[in-house]
Parts: C-alpha cells; sequence; structure tokens
C-alpha cells in the first residue's frame, strides 16, 4: 500500500520505540536451588535416624540378616556356586558355596556353611588317609583272628594289597591247598571257615564290597558246557553267599563279577595254581577314590599302561572293523580254503 500523504502543516511522525525488559531469577534465598540440597539432606537425615532406631530395636541375628541381605557381594558370589550355573539356575542343597565365612555387623559378607554339613570339606586324600588307617586294622585284626581260629596256616594264602579300587583281599589256592572242589563252585570246610573271619572284620567298616572270581589258564576238555568264565562268576556268587551268610548285607555289594584268567596273579605263567583265587574287594569311602597318580601302585599304573596303548587300541579297532572277510589273526589258518577260481559269494558254502 502506498505512503499516506503528510500535509504542509502536518508534523513528521515519530518513530515506535519497543522496549524489551528481561527480568532475571532473584539470587540468595529468593532461588529455589537450596530446596533440592535441603531435600537431599532430610532425606538423609531420616535413613540415619532409621539406622539408629533398627540398631537399637533388633537383636544381633537380625542385624546380621539385614547385612546380609543388603551385601553388594551376594550376586557376585553367587554366581558360581551353589548350582546356580545349572540346569534350572537354582541353587543345591548339596551344592558347594564359595561365600565368606567371616561374618561380622556392618561389613560386607554372610555367613554360611561353605557345605550341607556345616564343615570344611577334607578333599579325597584326607578320607583316603583315614580308609588306609583303617584297612590297616582290619589287616591286623583278621591275622588275629586266623592264629586264633586255627587258621594260622592259611595266612600265606590271603594277601592284601591297596588297589585303585580299595583293598583287595586275595584268597589264593596254592599247590596243597583249594578253596573250591575241582572244577565246582563248592567251597570246603576251611576256606568257608577263612571266609567267615573275613566277613567278621569287613562288618567294622560300611564301605562297598566287590567280589571277583578267578581261574588258571587250563582249558576244559572239548565238549563239556562248563568254561572258565561260568566257573569264576559261579565261584564268586558262592563268595558272595558265604559272606552273606557271616553277616554282610546285600546292600553292601556292589559287583560280583568272574574274569576267567584274564587276570592272572603269576602273568608270566597262566597254569599256575596261584592263578585260582577269590578277590573280596573293601571299596574306598565315597569321595577318597580320586587318587593322584602318585597313590597309585605299580600293578594300577601297569594295568592302565596297557589299557592306554596306542597299539593295542588300534589292533583292537582294527579287528572290530574286520568282519572276517580278509583279515586273520596271526598264525591261523583256513580250514576248508576256497579253491581257486569258486566263488567266495555268501551262501555259496
Amino acid at each position: 500500500m502506498a505512503e499516506k500523504k503528510r500535509g504542509a502543516n502536518e508534523p513528521e511522525p515519530r518513530p515506535i520505540i519497543v522496549k524489551k525488559i528481561i527480568v532475571e531469577g532473584h539470587g540468595g534465598h529468593h532461588g529455589g536451588a537450596w530446596k533440592v540440597a535441603y531435600a537431599d539432606f532430610v532425606t538423609a537425615m531420616m535413613a540415619f535416624f532409621l539406622l539408629m532406631w533398627l540398631l537399637g530395636a533388633t537383636t544381633e541375628k537380625q542385624r546380621k540378616a539385614l547385612a546380609d541381605y543388603f551385601t553388594p557381594t551376594l550376586v557376585e558370589l553367587k554366581m558360581a556356586s551353589a548350582g546356580s550355573t545349572g540346569l534350572m539356575g537354582g541353587d543345591s542343597m548339596m551344592g558347594k558355596e564359595n561365600y565368606p565365612t567371616t561374618g561380622g555387623i556392618g561389613n560386607l559378607s554372610i555367613t554360611i556353611p561353605r557345605d550341607a554339613t556345616g564343615t570344611k570339606d577334607q578333599g579325597g586324600k584326607a578320607t583316603r588317609a583315614q580308609d588306609r588307617q583303617k584297612f590297616e586294622s582290619i589287616k591286623k585284626t583278621l591275622e588275629e583272628r586266623m592264629t586264633r581260629k586255627g587258621l594260622g596256616k592259611l595266612r600265606k594264602n590271603v594277601r592284601f594289597t591297596e588297589t585303585r579300587e580299595g583293598l583287595r583281599i586275595d584268597l589264593i589256592d596254592e599247590a596243597d591247598f583249594a578253596m573250591f572242589a575241582m572244577g565246582t563252585d563248592r567251597l570246603v570246610p576251611q576256606a568257608r571257615a577263612l571266609i567267615s573271619e573275613v566277613a567278621t572284620v569287613l562288618q567294622t567298616m560300611p564301605n562297598p564290597l566287590i567280589v571277583r572270581g578267578h581261574t588258571d589258564g587250563l582249558p576244559y576238555a572239548s565238549g563239556r558246557t562248563m568254561n572258565n568264565w561260568m566257573l569264576s562268576s559261579s565261584r564268586a556268587e558262592s563268595t558272595r553267599r558265604a559272606l552273606a551268610d557271616s553277616g554282610i548285607g546285600n546292600a553292601r555289594f556292589a559287583r560280583i563279577e568272574g574274569v576267567a584268567d584274564r587276570e592272572p596273579f603269576i602273568k608270566n605263567d597262566a597254569y599256575d595254581p596261584r592263578n585260582r583265587r577269590m578277590s573280596i574287594i573293601l571299596g574306598w569311602t565315597r569321595g577318597g577314590s580320586d587318587a593322584d597318580d602318585a597313590d597309585q601302585d605299580a600293578e594300577t599304573k601297569a594295568a592302565i599302561k596297557e589299557r592306554d596303548n596306542p597299539q593295542r587300541v588300534a589292533k583292537e579297532e582294527a579287528q572290530k572293523l574286520d568282519m572276517g572277510g580278509t583279515g586273520l589273526p596271526s598264525g591261523a589258518a583256513l580250514i576248508n580254503p576256497t579253491a581257486p577260481g569258486t566263488s567266495s559269494k555268501p551262501g555259496k558254502h
């Protein structure tokens, strides 16, 4: 729009001036920052007075419980203990705890037993040492009882050996003494009396028992239904029955087994009569069976070495893979070899 034309006597218009006034906040006690600080102070004082009241109105046990509740180390130490890493992520009643045990008032610690029994776990070595002492006591007691019962002449037939499984008591045959009637599982009277004495001393410990039967390497005549495997197993069962008749409960027996002539007592002579024996093994207490290599006897170390021999393992695996088509054991010969040009497919011969 065009500017309005001013008259000759009309005064010049004055400019319009707009003045902006910015009002600043009042300083000092007229502001609001002090209210926040005062609120924090009042909150802290309330917490302090609440703490003082709790200290005066609770017992020592309740104060420990309160301290445990607010302990920040609880979450960190709980992560890898008491079954927290298990399937359900919860606590295990028998699980080991790794919480501190120096409980006190007002410090960052809690008081929880190390295990379910409230005592420190002593480990397998301590348990094994206690078992060794009991085994030695059993050995002396059995020797004394054999002397009193008129079985002193059989002391040379009883051998004590500490193995990975426990204390092994071998009842060994000799050229002039056999525990069983020849080729049967019937105990002779002296052997039954000896087993009765063994059962009496074994009742002093609740450890599990293993009964293992052994034979020599003499084979049975052809046509017989009996073999060394069956004989060793039946003799092991006869020994178990004799132990049970002398007071050993059925729950004590962990394994009853026959190994024929596979574990000879005289390794360089499979036909030696001393290979015919009964092994009664008093197992280690639970938790004490994990021994170090230094605690193993020479026989156990040799057996483990032979078991893990790479050549033997490879040979056994090769025999498993060979289904009888090509490979034969060394020294073996075919009775009816296939004639040249004759088909060897299955079903032809």
